[in-house]
């Protein structure tokens, strides 16, 4: 104990006893508990009452010397260890965090891309126009909010409906952060009922969540272009916290009506997406003419390096198309009994639903059109 005292009163006896061979006997009789900790005690003890402290034999390789400065400090630190260690004290570069997708994402080609068109499912049951009057409302609201008005055919150049690159962004972010909440809870739920209900779920899960999965990484992406402020981050709260609770409920009770309402929300999205394209085709977004495609686009699309922004605003609407596809074929199904035909890989001579756009259908699939 008496020894431990000096330790802390001394710098220089500290180090003295610290090669010692007498100190070294008592120090490794003691439990490594007790004796490690108050021995890192005296060295940065050491180090702070005189600035530097010195070291010999291993513990000269092991800890550097460490100067009062700051600046001298960390120029050290960079100058020290191994070579993990300098890593690790250096900047990160950027691609250091980017993981693998949960999902890959299939492969579009222009051609595909290029042939998605704007459609409207008309509304044939009182739960298909319930949807229809749900999306109605949330579109008026998110137009709103976002400043948005659409014009009509020949009004697009016209100053009250012109959109800047900044809230064309504001736009999108706002409708990925809302557009990744439907399929996260859809999921839920079924995962949720298959625990309770002991059986598989016949495939929906999955499809579910990868696309609450590739509608945050369009968000992610658009991030990288946009950094909304205070005011926008309280609406994107608010929002979520309403409509995931809203879609939860309803869920619940009738999830035929929420893919429905999915698949019109995704009709518009789409809407919005062609109506940007053809604000760039017309030159009306020259500030995005230099505007850098994020890498984590890049490498989720798997898109070459000189792709543009208009190459990531077609990326992004055969998304959305995919998932009109998709939901408007969920909400044609029997919600208990029939299986997902987007996890199917049936051959039988006809053309059938894929996770691609080889054979995609903006409407969706009637029940009868699937294989299985």
């Amino acid at each position: 104990m008496s020894s431990l005292i000096v330790l802390r009163q001394s710098s220089t006896r500290a180090a003295a006893l610290c090669t010692s061979p007498s100190f070294m006997c008592i120090a490794t009789s003691l439990p490594r508990a007790t004796f490690v900790p108050r021995c890192h005690f005296s060295v940065f003890s050491s180090v702070r009452n005189s600035g530097s402290a010195t070291f010999t034999g291993n513990d000269a390789a092991q800890i550097p010397t460490i100067p009062q400065d700051e600046k001298l400090r960390n120029e050290t630190l960079k100058s020290s260890g191994t070579e993990k260690e300098k890593t690790s004290l250096m900047k990160p570069d950027k691609h250091d965090y980017f993981t693998e997708a949960t999902w890959p994402h299939p492969i579009y080609t222009v051609e595909q891309m290029n042939a998605i068109d704007v459609a409207h499912r008309e509304s044939r049951t009182f739960s298909d126009k319930v949807a229809l009057f749900a999306i109605r409302v949330l579109r008026k609201s998110f137009d709103i909010a976002t400043g948005y008005r659409h014009p009509k055919p020949g009004q697009e150049g016209m100053t009250e409906f012109r959109m800047t690159g900044d809230k064309w962004l504001i736009r999108f972010v706002f409708l990925e952060s809302i557009a990744g909440v439907p399929g996260m809870v859809g999921g839920m739920v079924r995962h949720l009922h298959s625990l309770r209900a002991l059986r598989r779920d016949r495939a929906w899960i999955e499809t579910l969540l990868e696309e609450a999965y590739n509608e945050r990484m369009h968000l992610l992406t658009f991030l990288k272009l946009h950094k909304p402020g205070w005011f926008m981050r309280l609406m994107l709260l608010g929002g979520q916290g309403v409509f995931f609770n809203l879609f939860f409920i309803c869920y619940l009770i009738s999830p035929r009506t929420c893919h429905r309402f999915v698949g019109y929300l995704e009709e518009e999205a789409i809407v919005t997406y062609t109506r940007c394209l053809e604000d760039i085709n017309a030159g009306r977004l020259p500030e995005w003419q230099k505007l850098e495609v994020p890498d984590i686009a890049k490498q989720y699309w798997k898109m070459p390096d000189n792709c543009t922004v208009e190459d990531l605003i077609l990326y992004v609407r055969a998304d959305e198309a995919k998932h009109r596809e998709v939901n408007h074929t969920l909400g044609n199904l029997d919600q208990k009994i029939d299986r997902n035909p987007f996890a199917l890989k049936i051959d039988n001579g006809k053309p059938q639903p894929t996770k691609g756009l080889e054979n995609i259908k903006s409407t969706g699939w009637e029940r009868d059109e699937i294989a299985a």
